[in-house]
């Protein structure tokens, strides 16, 4: 399956949980409320994690009826954390609109996050029972604690690669990889099958986050919609800038500290030498290797469910991640 194959099916399958969506948020009564969480929800988006959760669950058979059902409760999740990110970090645009807290203000955002964050444990409750409200428990506290990781970090010059990675697990992975397992256990999974579920919705969003750490200084603009070098500008320790740092030499290493130590306008000015170290140094390669690693790892454990169809959406998707330009 390559690409343009995976990205239509999986509009095909995104359009058909936008349907469940709405008529699931039907129950909203108040306008306002409605208003936000319509603007969060469908105002883009691939719906990856529901779709992982419907996937998982097809890799032992049909899944349940309600499955679908479940699966919202993780795009739920997914814009609510956006809702309360955006807040969070005063943002103003997401996916080229504006973010729902310049439109309405604080205060509503923040509760129409807390709505979409209880509707979400609601629904899972009532669909999947303890062991999805166990999942998304978990992957909820996850995210909440990898915020003050960040929060810490950002005081701190150098992260290790460790830190980040910590970072990376809360903020990205944790939810992907819940989506997973609750598919798979939803359709009563092995414990086996529920770890490699866990295992590939773990690595996935890790390798898409190195990924992403990667165009920002290798991407088009055009494609991405990002500045070039915009993390390196406001002195974001990413996994290419870490991995140089770690092998530079003295001298080196002292020219991409002093840039980090500077005002985001010198680092702007000073992009093209950073990324020929990085360059000099492997940062480049060695990150990409690892998001190869991790996308390895994550498919040689879907090996225990034989030829089943669902498997190639899934392996599209992992190699999707390694080849994508935006």
């Amino acid at each position: 399956m390559n690409n343009g194959e995976l990205l239509a099916t999986l509009k095909e399958k995104g359009a058909r949980i936008d349907a469940v969506m709405e008529k699931d948020l039907a129950i909203v009564e108040s306008p306002l409320l409605a208003e936000i969480i319509r603007h969060a929800i469908f105002q883009g988006g691939k719906r990856i994690r529901p779709l992982l959760t419907l996937l998982a669950a097809s890799l032992v058979g049909n899944p349940p009826a309600d499955t679908q059902r479940l699966a919202i409760s993780f795009e739920y999740l997914h814009a609510a954390s956006l809702l309360h990110d955006d807040v969070i970090d005063h943002a103003t645009l997401r996916r080229g609109a504006k973010t729902a807290n310049t439109i309405w203000g604080i205060e509503p955002v923040i509760l129409a996050g807390d709505y979409l964050h209880a509707h979400a444990m609601a629904l899972a409750s009532e669909v999947g029972g303890p062991t999805a409200m166990a999942l998304i428990g978990r992957a909820t506290a996850a995210m909440v604690e990898s915020e003050f990781m960040q929060m810490h970090n950002a005081s701190e010059i150098l992260i290790s690669e460790e830190k980040y990675f910590q970072v990376l697990m809360g903020k990205t992975a944790a939810l992907i990889a819940a989506a997973c397992e609750a598919g798979i256990a939803h359709n009563q999974g092995s414990a086996e099958q529920r770890l490699a579920l866990r295992t590939y919705g773990t690595n996935l969003g890790l390798a898409f986050q190195i990924v992403d750490d990667l165009l920002d200084y290798l991407g088009d603009p055009a494609k991405t919609g990002k500045t070039v070098g915009n993390d390196f500008q406001e002195g974001k320790m990413t996994l290419p800038l870490i991995k140089t740092l770690a092998r530079a030499n003295t001298e080196d290493r002292e020219t991409l500290l002093a840039l980090l130590k500077a005002t985001p306008q010198e680092r702007s000015q000073k992009l093209a030498t950073a990324q020929e170290l990085m360059e000099k140094y492997q940062g480049f390669a060695l990150a990409r290797a690892q998001a190869e690693a991790l996308l390895a790892e994550a498919l040689s454990g879907l090996t225990i469910f034989g030829e089943a169809p669902a498997k190639e959406p899934l392996t599209g998707l992992a190699h999707y991640v390694l080849s994508r330009d935006k």
